[in-house]
């Protein structure tokens, strides 16, 4: 089945109303057809701006959603809500129902795992406080990464990376990737974190972030809605991954980035198993950071038969669908 984007949304609202009706057996997302490559949607709930390592800022963003038909998105930067304000006035302005929110960095295990945030009223209370640490995490943890890299060749890197970032907001991987393939020690971005920035290299710093409960602890009680990002990236076992969905949600986390990006379709329908045995919602995003990336907003892959209720029927996010 193809779909425009506007139908997706139609298709969806219908479920949602349906929902009370349905059993858990039955499916909540419409079914897809086979995997593409480019399947569209018209919304997207994890994407990122030039308040974090985007390369769009809010208000260009907007607009790429805009061009590419979205009707729903979340921004979602790396620990900080700074671009949201000005990502609402854009989507005033383009007819886009915008969801504020961020992508928090924790630990779980010693393994570092992002949640997004989806935050209806804001950032209020305990998460506005915990971001307010986040920022000051970020900027010890860039110290430590520049420290790390300074010893495989890159001179000077935390002036460096601050210059590839082009702005003063706190420091992530991607300015350090950048200035590696700047400076000629490694070939290109990807290169980069093969070697030195994933998970398990040198750059990879995770002793600032909080462990996931105490972040999903401040997500829920400021209002919001906690969603384990992108879970298959982190080449967990699916044991291994049942039991941190098992700690998520004895935190009270409510939901799971089921689609993220381009992904195995076996292994989404495996993760839609995992997420219907403990009653958690289904969230997808593109995790847009760039053009000309892998991902573009609202491109992913296609979203299985599953029982797994979207997240814009959860209770918090009811507006998504009003």
């Amino acid at each position: 089945m193809t779909n425009s984007p506007r139908g997706v949304m139609s298709m969806f609202s219908r479920t949602s109303s349906q929902a009370s009706s349905r059993t858990a057996s039955r499916t909540l997302f419409p079914p897809r057809g086979t995997l593409d490559a480019d399947q569209h949607y018209s919304l997207d709930f994890h994407m990122h701006s030039t308040a974090s390592d985007g390369a769009l800022s809010p208000t260009e963003l907007v607009a790429l959603c805009a061009e590419r038909g979205l009707s729903h998105m979340a921004l979602t930067d790396h620990d900080t809500m700074d671009g949201v304000s000005e990502a609402a006035a854009a989507a005033r302005e383009a007819g886009i129902e915008l969801m504020p929110g961020c992508e928090i960095s924790t630990r779980w295990r010693g393994i570092g795992i992002h949640v997004v945030a989806l935050m209806p009223d804001g950032a209020t209370g305990p998460l506005a406080e915990g971001l307010v640490r986040q920022r000051q995490a970020r900027i010890e943890r860039a110290e430590v990464i520049a420290e790390r890299l300074e010893k495989v060749g890159l001179n000077d890197a935390l002036a460096k990376a601050r210059a590839q970032a082009g702005s003063e907001r706190p420091l992530g991987r991607p300015d350090f990737a950048r200035a590696l393939v700047a400076d000629g020690v490694v070939k290109d971005f990807a290169d980069a974190f093969k070697r030195y920035l994933g998970s398990g290299k040198k750059g990879d710093v995770k002793a600032q972030w909080p462990e996931i409960g105490e972040a999903v602890g401040w997500i829920v009680d400021a209002g919001g809605v906690a969603v384990v990002a992108h879970p298959l990236r982190y080449a967990l076992t699916r044991r291994k991954r049942g039991q941190l969905l098992d700690t998520f949600v004895e935190a009270g986390g409510q939901a799971v980035e089921l689609v993220n990006g381009q992904q195995n379709a076996d292994t989404t329908r495996d993760l839609a198993r995992q997420l219907v045995e403990r009653g958690l919602y289904a969230s997808l995003g593109s995790d847009f950071h760039f053009p000309g990336s892998h991902a573009a907003p609202g491109s992913m892959s296609v979203v299985p038969r599953t029982g797994a209720p979207p997240i814009w029927q959860h209770p918090r996010l009811r507006l998504l669908t009003s």
